[in-house]
């Protein structure tokens, strides 16, 4: 079973054609990068998958299932953690442990229970110490990392990671990596880094002109 299918999947923006037909499937474990120039339309891509962004035509099916409207893709949404280029629309909790805990606890689990599982998600990404932090007060870098380990609380099936680097000093970079390397689900990354590319998937695809072509994997540059 594909985790994601998309069949011939439209999408305009203002009048202009942003995805035009596009059909991309993923397997389970698989680790799927597209890749494509700024404007190509990456982003409305893995917006489309989610179903923040309303296709014209064209069938988005999630885990076996066809997501025809919103409840569709809601019922889904728990399945899948998508990490924004812009972690200030991520971040919503005053502190660091409420934030991560946020998403266990919607899924329903106890206060002690979602408590536990962000304080281990953040032990294992090696940021245990911003527990008590203010997100606000957080470096770019450390915000990125909060809002991945909020996703990772989740135990989601499937990572949709939008530029996961970008702006991200040296250490941090390397901590977000390790964690992504360590992730046993699947994953669709959108990344100018080929480097990350490179060290991450086991595929990828490139979007020009509204359409996805099958490309090698791009190889990680010797030093």
């Amino acid at each position: 079973m594909n985790l994601v299918r998309l069949s011939g999947l439209h999408v305009a923006r203002g009048g202009r054609p942003v995805l035009s037909g596009v059909d991309l499937h993923l397997a389970k474990a698989e680790r799927l990068a597209i890749l494509g120039r700024n404007g190509a339309g990456k982003t409305t891509l893995l917006r489309s998958i989610i179903g923040l962004e309303t296709a014209d035509s064209g069938q988005v099916a999630l885990f076996g299932a066809p997501c025809r409207n919103e409840a569709d893709f809601r019922r889904h949404r728990p399945r899948i953690g998508f990490l924004f280029q812009d972690s200030d629309d991520q971040l919503f909790c005053p502190s660091v442990i409420e934030d991560v805990a946020f998403g266990p606890l919607n899924l329903g689990h106890a206060p002690p229970k979602a408590l536990a599982m962000a304080e281990a998600v953040l032990q294992d990404l090696g940021i245990a110490h911003l527990a008590p932090r203010f997100t606000h007060r957080l470096s770019g870098g450390e915000k990125r990392l909060v809002a991945l380990a909020g996703l990772l609380a989740m135990q989601p099936d499937l990572l949709l990671l939008d530029e996961p680097t970008a702006a991200m000093d040296a250490e941090s970079a390397a901590l977000l990596i390790a964690a992504l390397r360590g992730f046993s689900g699947a994953m669709i990354l959108v990344s100018h880094d080929a480097g990350l590319v490179a060290g991450l998937a086991t595929r990828a695809l490139r979007l020009d002109r509204g359409c996805v072509t099958e490309v090698p994997v791009p190889m990680a540059c010797s030093a």
